[in-house]
């Protein structure tokens, strides 16, 4: 990969929802770069996946059971990684699952599942590692954002809702850390990719009665290599590639166009996927099917369009 460090030696980089998508990609990236890669999931096998391809790879990994929306679980996730390796000098809180439809079509113990995920999950995560941070002098956090951040999304609401409040969080925690003195040694940023092709697509609560797709979407490489970026080169806000690049600025300048640009976007798209049943996705349980980096939604996609 480009542009990115090639080693990261013995730093102890804490990664959540590293079963698959670019918290996979990116914890074994990190490992072959030799930085001690705690990762966290609930799903214990791809986790054992995960740390064997580090090892194999000749790095040093070791896998938490954790489901990020229970502040045991966190705090067994912090001090598992402190016990192991001493430190920890930097947390990704990769965290986030979704719900695509109409916002009163989606049941509200949906709604509240994702908040707990991708909002509550995210902050106790972050308050583990602050203090950690503070404690030890230095630190870096990686909030993992969505160009949904900065533009709100048609048919993503909630989740639109909790990413938007993640960069919200990122730019007052930077703030304070400023304010109290500790803004030199440790960063906050907040990754924000465009739409890409993980098993995010797969796992998603989805009540659009059609299979989940976006246009354009980009390769989850692209976000691996900005989250490693964030772990020796923070900066409050990284969009992710062109198109997440020319959303932001776009929103900046023109708000209301941009928003109901995108919505249209996403209308069309959520009625051109095969046709699909209600589900709930992975938001309570989590299932085996996708496991991977990439999501081959692209390729489905491809095959939509051509029978279209």
């Amino acid at each position: 990969m480009a542009n990115v460090p090639e080693k990261i030696e013995n730093a102890t980089i804490v990664i959540t929802g590293a079963s698959s998508g670019f918290g996979r990609g990116a914890a074994i990236e990190l490992g072959k770069r030799g930085a001690n890669v705690v990762v966290a999931a609930r799903r214990t096998n791809l986790l054992e996946e995960v740390v064997a391809e580090i090892k194999e790879n000749g790095g040093e990994a070791t896998a938490v059971t954790t489901d990020v929306s229970v502040q045991d679980d966190i705090q067994n996730l912090a001090r598992t990684a402190i016990e192991q390796y001493g430190r920890m000098d930097v947390w990704v809180n990769n965290v986030g699952v979704g719900a695509i439809g109409y916002f009163w079509d989606i049941p509200l113990d949906v709604h509240a599942r994702v908040t707990d995920v991708n909002l509550k999950g995210l902050i106790y995560g972050a308050h583990a590692a602050l203090n950690q941070f503070i404690k030890q002098g230095g630190g870096t956090l990686v909030n993992v954002g969505s160009i949904d951040s900065e533009v709100p999304l048609a048919l993503q609401n909630t989740y639109a809702a909790t990413k938007a409040a993640v960069l919200s969080l990122s730019r007052s925690l930077n703030e304070e850390l400023r304010l109290s003195g500790h803004g030199e040694n440790i960063s906050v940023a907040t990754i924000m990719p465009w739409a890409v092709d993980t098993p995010w697509w797969t796992h998603a609560a989805n009540y659009t009665g059609h299979a989940p797709r976006m246009a354009a979407m980009d390769d989850p490489a692209l976000v691996v290599e900005e989250i490693i970026k964030a772990c020796t080169d923070p900066r409050e806000e990284m969009p992710v590639g062109p198109k997440a690049r020319a959303s932001d600025i776009s929103h900046h300048l023109f708000p209301d166009f941009v928003e109901r640009m995108t919505a249209t976007l996403s209308k069309q798209e959520s009625q051109k996927g095969m046709k699909a049943e209600h589900t709930t996705g992975t938001l309570f349980e989590p299932m085996q099917a996708g496991n991977t980096i990439e999501g081959g939604i692209r390729e489905r996609m491809e095959k939509e369009d051509r029978q279209d």
